[in-house]
């Protein structure tokens, strides 16, 4: 599957390198040095495509856009892969509503999140794959959960046995109480008859009339969720790479999940060292979801003329880990803010740029805090709009290619 392509990141070589990246990961619940022997290796989990990209994807995205591009700040070279589920229920229960066919609804959508994507300035992966076309690697590696006894049979179904990893649960740190709740909450069967635990996951479900299916080693039948990204980031990550990242609403059970399911697979293997998750975007008092239908979507936002640039600043403005609900007061904001800050770059001197780009960089440097940086640049933009004192020839370049290397924002 291919990717979206992406913007050019201008150079900041002339200001030095960043400093090292501090990541709040959720698993251990701390802020951890994020210093990759060699690339940076990322594997952020990426859309079911069965509805358009709305704001709390658009918000996912633009935070793991923000890590890449502090690590390269840094020196590094990463590394990073993104999936398509490109085959689920939810997509399936989508095209037989709308009488669409399940493939072409996938292509549809899975196109306007490139151009979403494309339009917001998000670095694309290097790797960009729907579940598929990997459908030879989860095959393989439920193969080896079988052969090592942790995958049984129900009912031609292929169940993983999730407490055969002694590391299940330390990436949500849930007890199974609660993990059974929002298991059934979020696509779980913990009641299905014929399960050793009602914990245990789906790996490989067996061909069912009218869904699609496919010929493999395993019999006729599709690949389940969390094992997809098993797979896809083990082949192509390898093993403790840097961070698996995705919304808050994975933690479990899905990265929960895909972990155990890898590190069940391979003998002293740890799936990903840090965890990071985004928080969540509502709008009229709820969590923004396909499921709930309140969404704020990129492309309608797009179509009605607003500036890209301002949709990203307006999602920048709050910290990712934060959870917070939409208004158009922050679209407000953000196209006024947008225009001072073309106004000042425009200037022919501007404030110091030393102090603007020191703050940006030690704020992003500091679990990508977005906020901070913002409110620096802000200062900036105040300042030398104002006519600063002590100004400097040129700052506007060094400031423009500031945002657009480190915050993606375009000028």
């Amino acid at each position: 599957m291919r990717a979206w392509t992406s913007p050019d990141v201008p150079s900041l070589d002339d200001l030095g390198l960043a400093p090292p990246v501090r990541i709040y990961d959720s698993a251990r619940r701390e802020l951890v040095g994020s210093r990759p022997n060699g690339a940076a290796r990322m594997y952020v989990c990426g859309i079911t495509p069965y509805d358009a990209t709305h704001l709390g994807h658009a918000a996912t995205y633009i935070a793991f856009d923000l890590l890449n591009r502090a690590w390269r700040d840094a020196g590094h070279e990463v590394h990073y892969v993104q999936n398509v589920t490109d085959v689920d229920d939810p997509l399936l229960e989508r095209a037989g509503a709308t009488g669409v066919d399940w493939q072409q609804l996938a292509e549809t959508e899975t196109e306007l999140f490139r151009l979403d994507m494309t339009a917001l300035r998000v670095l694309s992966p290097d790797h960009y794959l729907g579940a598929v076309e990997s459908i030879p690697l989860v095959v393989e590696l439920v193969v080896r959960l079988k052969e090592r006894g942790v995958a049984y049979d129900v009912d031609g179904d292929i169940y993983f046995s999730v407490h055969s990893d002694p590391r299940f649960g330390r990436v949500s740190g849930l007890d199974d109480s609660v993990m059974l709740e929002v298991f059934a909450e979020r696509g779980g069967d913990p009641d299905r008859p014929g399960k050793k635990h009602p914990l245990d996951c789906l790996l490989w479900q067996a061909e069912r009339p009218g869904e699609p299916a496919w010929d493999t080693d395993l019999g006729r039948g599709r690949p389940g969720w969390h094992i997809e990204c098993s797979a896809i980031a083990l082949h192509h990550l390898g093993r403790d790479f840097d961070v698996q990242g995705g919304g808050s609403d994975l933690s479990f059970p899905h990265h929960e999940m895909s972990a155990s399911e890898a590190q069940a697979g391979f003998d002293g293997l740890t799936f990903a060292q840090t965890y990071v998750h985004a928080g969540m975007v509502g709008y009229q008092g709820e969590k923004m979801s396909k499921s709930k239908g309140n969404l704020v979507l990129v492309s309608r936002l797009r179509q009605d003329g607003v500036d890209p640039m301002a949709i990203r600043l307006a999602l920048l403005r709050h910290h990712y880990r934060s959870d917070w609900e939409w208004t158009d007061a922050d679209l407000r904001r953000a196209q006024t803010w947008l225009a001072d800050w073309r106004a000042a770059v425009a200037q022919p001197r501007g404030a110091a740029t030393g102090p603007v780009v020191s703050a940006v960089r030690q704020a992003l440097a500091e679990d990508l805090d977005a906020p901070a940086a913002i409110e620096a640049v802000r200062r900036w933009s105040v300042a030398t709009n104002e006519g600063a004192e002590n100004s400097e020839p040129e700052a506007g370049d060094v400031v423009r290619r500031l945002l657009d290397a480190r915050l993606g924002i375009r000028l």
